[in-house]
């Protein structure tokens, strides 16, 4: 492997570099006026006030040209008045007809980033270090986002209330919108204000276009230092800015009775009606308090299936609740200390997020009905459900320093009966060393006390016990080359259950190298990175645990095409015994033929582990997938995922894992969606241990059906109606239903 390491380092020394040649950088500063009349959001830009407006054009393309004439123009004009900042854009295209545009519900930003759209990012602190992110395709479909990079990028979780509309036009397309000035955060000052706009295009064809007002410098890796500023905002007014979101819930769940051919027929269960009310009060223009009481919290969209055959650490998904997701760049730091999943049950909740200056405050508290616990270690996680009372609470302090870098303290606790409790504290921080060169850093310490009958049950520490974590990260991500390295230290008795830390009692040292090569406007391909990356983990004993060295290449072309493929040599210690030696083949690879297809495969094959048995496996893992726009109106999304883990003496298991999300929408608000989910796995049992066969089905099938009636007025103003029903099937009968719920919900923003 190091002579291998050798000859590629050498590889990269002698790869030249084949890229247009770049214009030069033009960072442009203008000047906003009021607008001189009404304005209506229709997708006409026929009032006055736009006539008068600040109006540029879109005039780089940034990818896959480096700041070069872009295939198509495009105008931007913005304007404000006493409510709102308007913005409108133009877009031209000489062939209207192939302007790709379909419906869909707002924030379906895999889908929207296929469609032909436009980008709106503003920073109003204009401190270059977080952005609101508004983007819009021709027929006024919205997304919108918080991009914090100091945080690790954009959150597609954030919403706001806004308006914006759409209409494709004989030469393109004009897109129109308004920000209330009451959704924004911005300088507490009636004095003359400066905001950073990044404003943008995406043309998708054979390749994709990604357009900008301003230049990107590919040896800066600070976007929000590279926006047009705008100046001319003043004596704005924050006005009341309350929101207040009465919902009704109600919902009725059906189980079937336990039987020995398998589950029974369903009994109806108790129908409940619940109702709750979430607020959010803008205090002042830069401060915001968001409290609920009785909130109902329940997922109208399934988590993407996962398979959990053969894992030995915590499966993650994703934060989809609205109430946790407003604000959550104010807690995020570089070790996952703050996930707000672990809050399963509330009775009530509240949220304090402001930033003043150069300093950002945030605290968070609730009550939870449910107190759930991960009990990490090197070699795997286990988990359990308490039936008790708990109390979460989060404060967060974080200060900028210098022109782009920041630090900050973080304190997490969590209080509960039986003498259960876990507090967290520490400091972090994010320092710009230069226009290429990041360091992040965090230093933690816990405190955790489990129940005397948990702790002996999970093996845990009995009494009050602390750890502490370290991380430490450097990065430098040039035009052409990037580098980095890092440490992350988390003892064996450190806990962070308020977060998402699925293993502990691990020192890791890990670090990369890569070569950036464009390609030119005669080249089969747009871009061309290899990379070498290596890593190597130790616990607390001075034990290996994990060893890896990747050879990475990916390449970005024709169709939209993005095909990556990865060789890694892996050593991995499991229950006493190290496997050295472990080969792994990736391939990850994503095409867009036309507007309306896009088709994705993904494989592995890997010498790896059979965790329930500690022995040698072989695995063989293929993800193909496909999104297909039947007209406007239907998306169909379809992906499987199929596994089979071979060991000596044969096939220990096969299995299918699919998902089918079928949508009709019809119309910008309202849409109907299927999500079918089916597993079949199938098992050798007599190739498990003789302790483990008696636990285990030789045939597993399950069916999750989850059908949904969405009209949604803006991102809070909404009408749920659902079904969804679980159904088991084993080698002793086919598939049954196990439950059904009928689920409606009900919510209305009051905005004053």
């Amino acid at each position: 492997m190091l002579r291998f390491s050798v000859i590629f380092c050498g590889f990269l020394l002698s790869a030249a570099v084949f890229a247009q040649e770049p214009r030069p950088l033009e960072f442009r500063r203008l000047e906003i006026h009021r607008a001189t009349s009404p304005i209506q959001i229709d997708g006409s830009l026929d009032e006055p006030a736009w006539g008068s407006a600040l109006a540029f054009d879109i005039p780089y393309e940034w990818q896959p040209g480096d700041n070069t004439v872009p295939p198509v123009a495009t105008d931007f004009l913005v304007t404000y008045d006493d409510h709102y900042l308007y913005a409108a854009f133009k877009a031209h295209d000489p062939r209207p007809a192939e302007v790709r545009a379909h419906l869909m519900d707002r924030d379906s930003i895999d889908t929207l980033v296929q469609d032909d759209h436009v980008v709106l990012q503003i920073d109003p602190f204009n401190d270059e270090r977080r952005g609101l992110q508004f983007r819009i395709n021709p027929l006024g479909i919205q997304a919108d986002a918080l991009f914090s990079p100091n945080e690790g990028g954009e959150d597609w979780s954030f919403d706001m209330i806004w308006d914006s509309a759409g209409r494709i036009t004989e030469d393109g397309y004009v897109v129109e919108l308004a920000i209330p000035l009451n959704q924004i955060r911005y300088p507490r000052t009636r004095g003359v204000q400066t905001w950073g706009f990044d404003v943008g295009r995406s043309y998708p064809r054979n390749i994709r276009h990604r357009m900008s007002a301003a230049p990107h410098d590919r040896d800066n890796s600070c976007i929000l230092c590279q926006v047009v500023k705008v100046s001319g905002f003043e004596n704005l007014e924050p006005g009341r800015n309350l929101e207040v979101t009465p919902t009704i819930t109600a919902n009725r769940t059906d189980l079937a009775a336990p039987g020995a051919n398998g589950p029974g027929g369903l009994r109806s269960g108790d129908a409940r009606t619940d109702a709750g009310v979430t607020a959010r009060w803008g205090i002042t223009p830069s401060a915001t308090l968001n409290a609920t009481i009785n909130p109902d919290f329940s997922q109208v969209e399934a988590d993407v299936a996962q398979l959990d055959v053969n894992q030995r650490f915590a499966l993650f998904y994703p934060e989809k609740r609205p109430f946790f997701l407003q604000g959550a760049d104010f807690f995020a730091t570089p070790l996952q200390v703050v996930f707000t999943r672990t809050v399963a049950d509330p009775r009530w909740g509240a949220k304090l997020t402001a930033k003043e200056g150069a300093n950002a405050i945030a605290a968070f508290a609730a009550e939870d009905e449910v107190n759930q616990l991960t009990f990490p270690s090197n070699q795997g996680s286990a988990f359990t459900s308490l039936d008790e009372k708990v109390t979460s609470g989060i404060l967060r302090f974080r200060r900028d320093v210098g022109k782009n870098s920041s630090l900050g303290v973080l304190y997490t606790g969590r209080q509960g009966e039986n003498d259960y409790h876990n507090h967290l504290a520490g400091v972090d921080g994010f320092v710009r060393l230069g226009n290429v060169d990041t360091l992040r850093f965090q230093a933690l310490r816990s405190d955790t006390r489990y129940p005397g009958a948990v702790a002996r049950d999970f093996g845990q520490p009995g009494g009050a016990f602390g750890g502490n974590a370290l991380f430490a990260n450097y990065d430098h991500q040039a035009r052409n080359w990037s580098w980095g390295a890092a440490y992350e230290d988390e003892g064996r008795e450190f806990r962070a259950d308020s977060g998402f830390i699925p293993r502990v009692d691990i020192r890791q040292a890990r670090g990369y190298l890569g070569r950036q090569i464009y390609g030119g406007p005669d080249d089969k391909f747009t871009q061309l990175n290899l990379s070498v990356n290596a890593s190597r983990t130790e616990d607390h004993d001075g034990r290996l645990t994990d060893e890896q060295y990747v050879f990475d290449v990916n390449v970005s072309g024709a169709l939209q095409s993005f095909v990556e493929v990865a060789i890694a040599r892996n050593t991995t210690l499991f229950a006493g015994r190290l496997y050295e030696g472990m080969n792994t083949w990736s391939l990850f690879s994503n095409f867009q033929p036309g507007g309306a297809v896009r088709l994705a495969l993904n494989g592995e094959y890997d010498d790896t582990i059979d965790f329930t048995n500690n022995r040698p496996a072989r695995l063989l893992a293929l993800s193909p997938g496909t999104e297909l726009k039947v007209g406007r109106h239907v998306n169909l999304q379809l992906n499987h995922t199929f596994q089979q883990l071979d060991v000596d003496g044969g096939r220990l298991f096969e299995a299918n894992l699919s998902q089918l999300r079928l949508v009709y929408n019809f119309s910008a608000r309202l849409f109907v969606r299927g999500i079918f989910q089916y597993l079949d796995l199938r098992r050798d049992v007599g190739l498990y241990l003789p302790e483990i066969q008696p636990l285990l089905e030789p045939k597993e099938q399950t069916l999750l059906t989850q059908l949904l009636f969405s009209y949604k007025l803006n991102a809070q103003t909404v009408f749920f109606l659902g079904y969804s029903d679980d159904q088991l099937g084993t080698r002793d009968f086919g598939l049954a239903r196990t439950d059904r719920t009928f689920f409606l919900k009900v919510g209305y923003a009051w905005v004053m």
